[in-house]
């Protein structure tokens, strides 16, 4: 419980510091455009005081809609960031009201170079700030290429237009200069950092998915578990009541003793479930053996154990004991609730590098088979229909340790599940894990 609070608050930390990177960015881009402005951008308009009323009409003309350019740039730059990760389309309907206030500045700036309203210094700064709110969100919206032609083109518009109005040469090189570099600067500034935020993001939402999954497989641990733990006890409790209840009938005093056995079992089943939810629980091969061949005997079946205190027991690894122990338990439950067998054998055997589990019993019919992976037809596994999940469950365990499971009819009316373990099994997964084959 600890870790999983340890686990979750290092998760909300590394969240929240995500969001406040993710912040910091976005402040950083949207002010961009405000610096240029009232520095670059206002500047040089002082000058525009000394050139007469109509200077200052186009100078202060010019800062007004560059500012409410910025304004609508910054409403930008968060679509335009959904649009670069891919979560949600940009509205083209957005860049048209920028469009036309970039047209605007241009043909401003070009007015002020006509009527010699500010000094070629100040004019270059401007051509510096002319572009820059409007190219902020729209580097996210298209590919770099057709950023870097399109800026061109622009570029080439407004250097044809200043040549026009008599610019001289000095002052159009300055302005190229100007043009370069603030399209430049807004690639390297506005991209990267896009990228960054977007792969940290996919990096989130991954941990998310992992999270979730692991959800999942818990839930799948758990049900599995859930139904080994309780499948056998209720089989024998159920058994037993069938017992108390004929006995009762018959005025058989034994009926106390078999409903005292049924109240012991129900508590022990209880202790079971706890360690199941707490996680703590683990099946032992020798425990698992000796409550199989008791409960089948309790029921009047004959039951034989082999080789348990043999190197295929007692020598075998503990990650293999403990999924060999699944599947003495799944095997005597399903010998329970199905069919009519008489004699049971418990078989454990050491071949070619791996441990070797047959339970075998009589009474198959002549349908016995393997079906869906639950139930037992005729004492075995995989009764077509029986709707558990109890072969599922017991693959998945030997899966994980690069073992496999059989059931099927063995001939003579007998039916045989053998399960096979490599002695050099890897360690037990968690109990949350799956194979990756289940996954």
């Amino acid at each position: 419980m600890i870790g999983r609070v340890r686990g979750w608050r290092r998760g909300w930390q590394e969240r929240t510091k995500l969001q406040r990177i993710d912040l910091y960015t976005r402040v950083t881009l949207c002010s961009l455009p405000w610096v240029f402005l009232l520095s670059w951008g206002l500047l040089p308009l002082g000058a525009t005081v000394d050139h007469g009323p109509v200077a200052m009409a186009l100078g202060a003309a010019f800062f007004a809609v560059n500012a409410v350019q910025c304004v609508l740039s910054n409403r930008n730059v968060a679509p335009a960031f959904a649009h670069y990760r891919g979560a949600e389309p940009f509205p083209p309907r957005r860049l048209r009201l920028p469009a036309v206030l970039l047209a605007v500045l241009t043909g401003l700036l070009v007015a002020l170079a006509a009527v010699g309203g500010i000094d070629d210094p100040g004019l270059s700064l401007l051509v510096l700030d002319l572009p820059l709110a409007f190219t902020v969100p729209y580097v996210l919206l298209v590919p770099v290429r057709a950023y870097l032609l399109h800026c061109a083109a622009f570029g080439v518009v407004v250097l044809g237009l200043l040549a026009a109005v008599g610019a001289p040469g000095g002052l159009l090189f300055g302005a190229a200069v100007s043009l370069l570099v603030v399209v430049l600067l807004v690639l390297v500034s506005t991209r990267p950092s896009a990228w960054s935020l977007t792969v940290m993001w996919q990096a989130e939402e991954a941990r998310d998915m992992q999270a979730r999954l692991a959800v999942a497989e818990e839930r799948l641990r758990f049900g599995r578990d859930m139904h080994d733990v309780l499948g056998r006890n209720l089989a024998v409790i159920a058994l037993k009541s069938e017992l108390a209840v004929e006995l009762a009938q018959r005025g058989n005093p034994a009926a106390v003793d078999q409903m005292v056995e049924v109240q012991r079992i129900a508590r022990a089943s209880q202790q079971e479930v706890r360690d199941v939810v707490r996680g703590y629980r683990e099946a032992d091969l020798p425990t698992e053996l000796l409550g199989a061949k008791g409960v089948l005997e309790a029921a009047g079946i004959a039951c034989t154990v082999e080789g348990a205190d043999g190197p295929a027991g007692i020598g075998a690894p503990p990650a293999v004991q403990a999924a060999l122990g699944w599947v003495v338990r799944e095997a005597a439950t399903n010998v329970l609730r199905h069919g009519d067998p008489r004699v049971c054998v418990i078989r454990l055997t050491t071949t070619a590098g791996a441990v070797v589990l047959e339970v075998e019993n009589d009474g198959a019919g002549p349908g016995a088979g393997e079906g869906d992976g639950s139930g037992v037809a005729g004492g075995g596994f995989g009764a077509a229909g029986s709707g558990g999940s109890g072969l599922a469950g017991l693959r998945e365990r030997l899966a994980a340790l690069g073992g496999s499971l059989e059931a099927g009819p063995a001939g003579d009316g007998l039916f045989r599940v053998t399960a096979r373990v490599p002695l050099t099994a890897p360690g037990r997964p968690s109990p949350g894990t799956l194979s990756t084959e289940d996954r």
